[in-house]
């Protein structure tokens, strides 16, 4: 790979994939809607900047005739909250997928890697990992609408004679994460000196860091295979409330963690971890930054961004 698109680079995932592409020395194509963070888009030589937004894809031209190897397409409307059942919005994203498809065949690249997620797959039993052949049953627009992308942008990537690769990502954190996640409110609130009440924490969850993220999209596209799909995680999972005491004990030791003051969600998910065998099989990745190194990461970053 020596030229790149990307699309939703302002994004946590997407900040940590435009840097990997700097470090292989790849030439990249970002793909930005007018009034978006371009400022969390990493300045560098290799990068060039265009203005596109997700309704602007179908009309966006290759004026120049330049040839890239791979797009990868991240951006997504309405990822979060009640955008997640807003069903005309989701649906507007599968149109946005194929369409991204298309943009990619204009601009000569051999290979689409789209992001999916771990709401394409909906509950699973406890104790099951998420793995490519999992049950797809999502709840939501926003599961259904990735499912929906990911399968037909398959298609037509076969149609137009495309490789096609499908990331679907569990927990992501790090550098970049909007304080809405779990990880980074409750580096927030410890930040902050405050006291946080938690439910009992006994949910076992696999979280990934986002530059290992950004691995596992760049050796996918580089070594995965056509048609695969891949889960992405550590493969590994620890409870939440040891999730918890770890980000505490590096952003505020003095402050308190009162586990069990809050209950459950109903049908609340106690178990999450990526089966990533695959993953590694096909394309030798494996997770490089464990979760303390990783939360020390994301608290250094986040207070450069409040000075």
């Amino acid at each position: 790979m020596k030229k790149a698109i990307v699309t939703g680079a302002t994004g946590a995932v997407g900040t940590a994939l435009v840097n990997k592409l700097i470090s292989e020395n790849v030439e990249t194509l970002v793909l930005v809607r007018k009034g978006g963070r371009v400022n969390k888009i990493p300045q560098n030589p290799l990068v060039k900047i265009a203005y596109c937004s997700l309704d602007e894809m179908a009309d966006y031209q290759n004026t120049d005739n330049e040839k890239y190897d791979v797009m990868f397409h991240l951006a997504w409307a309405g990822p979060y909250g009640k955008d997640r059942n807003d069903m005309f919005l989701q649906t507007d994203n599968i149109k946005n997928e194929l369409e991204a498809v298309k943009l990619a065949k204009r601009f000569g690249c051999e290979t689409f890697v789209g992001a999916g997620s771990q709401a394409e797959n909906g509950r699973l039993k406890d104790g099951e990992k998420v793995s490519p052949t999992s049950p797809t049953n999502p709840d939501n627009g926003y599961g259904i609408a990735k499912l929906a992308a990911g399968k037909m942008s398959r298609i037509l990537c076969s149609q137009l004679g495309m490789k096609h690769i499908w990331c679907r990502i569990l927990s992501a954190y790090g550098p970049g994460d909007g304080a809405h996640t779990m990880v980074m409110s409750t580096i927030i609130k410890f930040l902050n000196g405050e006291d946080c009440d938690f439910t009992p924490g006994e949910q076992k969850w696999d979280f990934l860091y986002n530059g290992d993220i950004a691995n596992a999209f760049y050796l996918a596209a580089e070594k995965g295979k056509n048609g695969a799909i891949y889960t992405l995680g550590s493969g590994k999972t620890k409870s939440l409330k040891d999730y918890i005491t770890t980000i505490r004990d590096i952003a505020c030791p003095s402050a308190k963690c009162n586990f069990g003051a809050v209950d459950y969600f109903p049908n609340q998910v106690m178990y999450l971890c990526a089966d990533i065998e695959d993953l590694k099989r096909d394309t030798g990745f494996e997770p490089k930054i464990d979760f303390e190194t990783g939360i020390k990461n994301t608290v250094e970053w986040y207070k450069s961004q409040v000075k």
